[in-house]
């Protein structure tokens, strides 16, 4: 709570200023401690006398040609081992190969990574071999710099003991995003940051629920726009969980709609399509499950191509991730050579029309002044969409719509110039939406994808009707590319 030294309008600010350094910052501008270098021989007894001397926390170990990091979490593991540490070489206990960042590296992708991969510390390099290494960036000292030792939400989540806890991390979320988009930080920049932070609340709330044999032969995981890192405020939850044949865990059902009751007490609202993993549907084991996805694509089952749709954008958030790439690699199997599912699949993307030529008329509005536009139909849908069936075609990894059109043109499926345009527009609708979204909530209304003309200023109006018109040349593009009109 603030008191007369830090009103509410100072800490705001002050938060609003250790955001933007966050977001603005690049790695070389923290404290970055130099490189201290130890032998892949030395023992742990040896090892940690010599850290003690030097007041670190870390080492970096030489073993022939390869660099590895020696932490004290290394050491915590080493000690539950048989081996005394005084018999332990450091080479058998360090992790070779460290996650790495540029010193021009922007401070929010340490930040990310950090989080992604739940590790406290990477290496600043600028090149592969040794003489590249800068030295290492801990989080304290990102922290330290960005936040004057404020608490990050990621840091809350993952400290919770309650539920109650974690519902306050995850409440910060929204608040953080209207911080960053005030002061101009790029919509994908945010979208990372906050995909990154809900997996942390979604990955934490699945540790306090889940028994530990659950955890172990399962795999959560979150699929639509927050699979692919494009959804920003919380407007619905896509979840599911695969588990491994064989397995069963008494009370499933009553943890998996626990799972799905706080996360919407956490202010993730519930899928209208219930695509959560509280219902038996997603919530299956691997075998059953690739039955699904074979009844979704060969079955004939009108909501299969929507709901296959969703979970081509899955991605892992806790537990055995192979369970989601052997149903993932299924879909690929079960596809082989099917011109015309591809075809028809892509199709969707002109479920929706242009209502009546309406956008034609911006900026200008004449007559209609008042009307609603829904921008998830007319503009995001139909290119999110178009861009995945793309990527289902070509097996195409990525899960980001910017990422897939990236693969999509470094295996010549595309014009670089085009998907230049297409992710460009991409970002303007999701940062209308976005403002729009923030709109809704200062007025108590709840976030929704209709957008009313009249909110718009000038520049705003033109630059939608420049986004629809890309869409819909992507959508003709595609009518083409898959001959719509032959099927």
């Amino acid at each position: 709570m603030a008191d007369e030294k830090h009103p509410p309008a100072l800490d705001a600010g002050r938060e609003r200023r250790e955001m933007v350094s966050l977001m603005t910052s690049r790695v070389r501008d923290v404290f970055i401690r130099k490189p201290f270098y130890v032998d892949g021989s030395m023992d742990l007894v040896s090892l940690c006398r010599a850290l003690s001397e030097r007041g670190l926390s870390e080492a970096l170990v030489r073993d022939g040609g390869r660099i590895g990091i020696f932490t004290t979490t290394d050491l915590r593991d080493a000690l539950l081992g048989e081996t005394p540490p005084g018999r332990v070489p450091v080479r058998e206990v360090a992790t070779f190969e460290p996650w790495s960042v540029s010193p021009d590296a922007e401070l929010f992708e340490a930040l990310i990574l950090m989080l992604r991969h739940r590790i406290h510390r990477v290496l600043v390099r600028e090149g592969m071999d040794e003489a590249g290494i800068v030295g290492v960036l801990g989080q304290l000292d990102l922290m330290a710099f960005v936040a004057n030792h404020s608490h990050l939400i990621a840091l809350e989540a993952e400290q919770a003991t309650s539920l109650d806890e974690l519902k306050a991390a995850a409440r910060q979320i929204d608040s953080l995003v209207g911080v960053l988009d005030a002061d101009g930080v790029r919509v994908e920049v945010i979208a990372a940051l906050v995909g990154e932070l809900n997996r942390q609340v979604f990955r934490r709330l699945w540790g306090m629920l889940a028994p530990e044999d659950l955890a172990a032969n399962s795999c959560l995981v979150v699929m639509g726009s927050e699979g692919r890192g494009e959804q920003i405020i919380k407007t619905d939850q896509d979840n599911a969980l695969l588990l491994r044949d064989g397995f069963t865990c008494d009370g499933l059902e009553d943890i998996t709609s626990r799972f799905t009751a706080a996360l919407i007490d956490f202010g993730y609202p519930p899928c209208p399509g219930g695509i959560m993993l509280s219902r038996p549907l997603w919530r299956q084991p691997l075998s059953a499950f690739k039955d699904t996805l074979r009844h979704w694509i060969h079955g004939g089952d009108p909501e299969g191509p929507m709901n296959l749709a969703i979970f081509l954008d899955a991605a892992p958030v806790a537990g055995d991730a192979a369970l989601l790439k052997a149903a993932r690699d299924h879909v690929d199997f079960l596809m082989m050579n099917d011109a015309g599912y591809f075809a028809r699949f892509a199709q969707a993307v002109e479920r929706f029309g242009e209502g009546g030529g309406w956008w034609t008329r911006l900026p200008g509005l004449t007559g209609r002044a008042a009307a609603e536009i829904d921008i998830k139909k007319l503009g995001i849908f139909p290119l999110v969409h178009g861009v995945r069936a793309l990527a289902l075609e070509y097996r195409v990894g990525a899960l980001g719509t910017a990422d897939r059109l990236q693969a999509l043109v470094a295996t010549g499926r595309m014009e670089a110039s085009f998907a230049r345009d297409l992710t460009d527009a991409l970002r303007f609708l999701i940062s209308l939406k976005l403002a729009n979204n923030l709109r809704q909530m200062a007025d108590g209304r709840p976030p929704g994808n209709a957008i009313r003309l009249t909110d718009l200023g000038t520049l705003e109006r033109q630059a939608l009707k420049e986004a629809l018109a890309i869409v819909r040349g992507f959508k003709q593009w595609l009518s083409r590319h898959y001959r719509f009109d032959a099927l």
